[in-house]
């Protein structure tokens, strides 16, 4: 099935969507950054990304979508600093608002599907109007905004016209859900939005897939049967103690019943306990982008992620990463940032793929990234939709 992806950055979410059955028909960037990281892994041959155009900075407002008329999907992830909990929360007013070029998109392109991706901050009640002017946008993509015409003017027509049972024209059934992608198998707690969209003459029933993964079965593994540190092979003298924020959490699970229907949470140790310690370089300097990068400190909120949890949510930071998210702390509190590999791994990015640009360069790429499994869960569930009609 062909698609379309914008604001693709490090290439995150077009992974997934091409992992899930989706051939890009065009793949569009400005950053030159995540341009280059792209055009490298397709001069390597990486799969699929060796199968997609080449990718060159560009300008979503300045390209045509209508060559692309008729795809299966149109995915992207716009800017999230309008909205993000890290950012000036400018929303509508930030000019590195694009939404309406993905509106804009979809009116040119018709997609049988849409799937776009922001940051947990845009469900905040500050943007609650904004989040609902988006979806009727999303909704009636031919309903569009007129010049001079204020965005809050804009919403009032476009509830007029959702109201008043108007459906001639290209409309979709959109619906946005928010989801930790700790819960379907990445090795981060990384809460995001999608915004997803089928076209109204096709009215395929869609839902977010159910999650694979908790954060009980993972307590479970870890001090209930302790399957976990056997897995990992870790001596009972070895392991750490139980947080005392997990006790009463564990024994509420060891008193249930009942069986917890999916597997556990998966942790940092999990993600890369197979590579080599990045603070010995000799080992690492064979691995791709595992090289260990100095300076790393720990002080009041700024603590890193635990080895045995999920990784905290990877940051990209303009000014530095003020929650030590992008680093790692051991079970004896020993700190160090984490590799640019390792990062990637948090980010589920395979390993033959190569980040671009130095660690910091590297880091804005993944902080910005689409987490590349649930990407695919995600778009295969839209894929499984469409190939059924």
């Amino acid at each position: 099935m062909k698609s379309l992806e914008l604001f693709a950055g490090a290439g995150g979410l077009a992974l997934g969507t091409a992992r899930a059955g989706f051939a890009h028909q065009g793949v569009f960037e400005w950053n030159p950054h995540a341009c280059a990281t792209i055009r490298h892994n397709q001069q390597r041959k990486v799969k699929p990304v060796s199968d997609w155009p080449v990718v060159y900075p560009a300008d979503v407002c300045d390209l045509n979508f209508r060559p692309f008329e008729g795809i299966a999907l149109l995915s992207g992830g716009p800017p999230c600093q309008p909205f993000s909990i890290g950012g000036k929360h400018r929303g509508h007013s930030d000019n590195r608002n694009l939404f309406p070029q993905v509106v804009r998109a979809v009116r040119e392109s018709r997609p049988r599907a849409v799937l776009v991706e922001n940051v947990k901050g845009i469900l905040r009640p500050a943007f609650a109007n904004f989040v609902q002017y988006i979806k009727l946008q999303l909704t009636y993509p031919e309903v569009s905004q007129n010049e001079n015409e204020a965005w809050e003017a804009h919403l009032s027509r476009l509830e007029k016209h959702h109201t008043g049972g108007r459906v001639n024209g290209l409309s979709y059934n959109v619906v946005i859900r928010k989801t930790n992608a700790a819960d379907f198998g990445v090795p981060q707690k990384r809460e995001r939005v999608f915004f997803v969209g089928f076209r109204s003459d096709l009215s395929p029933e869609w839902s977010l897939p159910e999650p694979t993964h908790s954060r009980d079965a993972l307590l479970r593994d870890q001090w209930g049967t302790g399957e976990y540190w056997e897995r990992h092979k870790i001596a009972k003298r070895n392991r750490p103690e139980m947080p005392n924020r997990c006790r009463s959490r564990v024994e509420g699970i060891r008193s249930q019943l009942f069986p917890i229907p999916t597997g556990p949470w998966r942790t940092v140790r999990d993600s890369i306990t197979d590579l080599p310690d990045a603070r010995k370089p000799m080992r690492t300097n064979r691995i791709l982008n595992h090289n260990f990068n100095p300076g790393a400190r720990s002080y009041l909120g700024h603590t890193g992620s635990p080895f045995d949890e999920p990784a905290k949510t990877l940051k990209a930071g303009d000014h530095g990463v003020p929650g030590g998210e992008n680093m790692l702390r051991y079970p004896d509190g020993d700190v160090r940032y984490f590799t640019i590999r390792e990062s990637a791994r948090l980010q589920t990015f395979p390993d033959e793929y190569a980040i671009e640009g130095s660690w910091s360069e590297a880091m804005r790429q993944l902080g910005n990234a689409v987490p590349v499994e649930l990407a695919h869960i995600v778009a295969k569930s839209i894929h499984q939709k469409l190939k059924r009609g």
